[in-house]
């Protein structure tokens, strides 16, 4: 990506910054994009986590919000202390979604992989928990057709908070996470390498987007036609944007765990910015 290719951010100058558009991102970004950090950094906005993660690996973004998986997978990136995309209960827009009774019945689940880590998680909550490893497939994020051939699917971000669920069974995978651990769950986190990365004051850019949750609600509120107070609850009350000893324990055990099952190679300490 050349510098010219940032057409989906903002800013003339500064690093260059990665992040999803999806509503539970927002408050992290809005600073940048339309408050007081507005220019402080090239923000790309017109890409999904996974593609973040990719931008970074490839060293054409400074700093990203990735999901949390590609951790162990990137070399050499550290992470910003205390911020982050997660969920202590119910995140409401990370869903299994299955005609099926029960877990236990669930043979194949198709995988939005727009977000690695969400289809890493429902890779664990099943081997570990479960007991049982379905046959996991990549599919475009189409409920109908994702459904059509397979027990299950994973759908993830504003789409998760916009489909019927008539006839359906939808289970939260943070609540599943609470349910089988006690613990929050974390999905992404800014990640970064370098100098550049250091200068981004990301906790005050997130302490400036959260207060203007209102007006953040607002602009979703068409676009994804749920009502303003329904998504001001969501960023409020599901997603959390601090990651306390409680989220990060969650996120240690997450490692652990995708280790032991051979989700990831390494299982490595968090280092942080």
């Amino acid at each position: 990506m050349r510098e010219q290719d940032f057409k989906g951010g903002a800013g003339e100058g500064g690093p260059r910054v990665a992040a999803s558009s999806y509503l539970n991102s927002a408050p992290l970004i809005w600073s940048f994009l339309r408050g007081p950090r507005r220019g402080e950094v090239r923000l790309w906005t017109d890409a999904a986590p996974a593609r973040c993660a990719d931008l970074l690996a490839r060293g054409q973004v400074e700093a990203a919000l990735v999901p949390v998986i590609e951790y162990q997978r990137l070399p050499e990136v550290e992470v910003v202390d205390g911020v982050c995309v997660g969920a202590r209960r119910e995140v409401q827009s990370v869903v299994l979604v299955t005609r099926k009774a029960r877990l236990e019945e669930v043979g194949t689940v198709a995988l939005d992989t727009s977000s690695r880590t969400s289809a890493a998680l429902v890779e664990v909550i099943f081997r570990e928990f479960v007991g049982r490893a379905p046959r996991l497939e990549p599919a475009e994020p189409d409920l109908k057709r994702m459904l059509g051939g397979h027990d299950a699917a994973l759908v993830i971000g504003d789409p998760a908070m916009t489909f019927a669920r008539e006839g359906l069974r939808v289970h939260d995978m943070a609540a599943l996470w609470r349910e089988f651990t006690g613990l929050g769950f974390v999905f992404a986190l800014w990640m970064g390498r370098g100098e550049a990365a250091r200068a981004v004051d990301f906790a005050a850019a997130r302490d400036e987007g959260v207060a203007r949750v209102e007006e953040i609600a607002a602009e979703y509120e068409r676009e994804l036609g749920r009502p303003r107070a329904e998504l001001v609850s969501y960023l409020r009350d599901n997603i959390c944007f601090e990651m306390n000893e409680e989220m990060r324990r969650g996120l240690e055990l997450f490692f652990r765990l995708a280790h032991r099952h051979g989700v990831t190679r390494e299982s490595k300490p968090l280092k942080f910015l």
